[in-house]
């Protein structure tokens, strides 16, 4: 019984987070913006019902399957690179149209090397 009522909460938590991350896919306003939707929320999201399915099936006598475990493990792992790694290209893309910048279009500043740590103000 309680299995079954944590399953079910899994479950639903996985369903309203998989809901969160495809609303904002659709409907947040740039690409940056848009990225954070699928790499933060639908994760969360699928590993609840992951999570959901490794207390399920052995709950019911089916045997444990590691399966759920390493999926989780591999889209804990790989959710963050393809987030970073898309960013990066949406950032080349705008920086070759000339739209993307820090505030006061000052590049100078960002390529620099910051100063050593003696020599920095508190």
């Amino acid at each position: 019984m309680i299995g079954e009522i944590l399953v079910s909460l899994l479950l639903v938590l996985g369903g309203g987070f998989g809901l969160v991350g495809a609303w904002g896919l659709v409907r947040l306003p740039d690409a940056m913006s848009r990225l954070h939707a699928p790499t933060k929320s639908a994760t969360l999201g699928v590993g609840a019902v992951l999570l959901a399915s490794l207390i399920w099936f052995p709950s019911q006598g089916l045997g444990q399957d590691w399966h759920e475990l390493l999926i989780t493990l591999f889209l804990l792992l790989t959710a963050p690179v393809t987030g970073l790694m898309l960013a990066r290209a949406n950032i080349a893309s705008a920086r070759r149209r000339g739209e993307a910048g820090p505030p006061g279009g000052d590049w100078s500043a960002l390529a620099a090397d910051p100063p050593p740590a003696d020599d920095r103000q508190p």
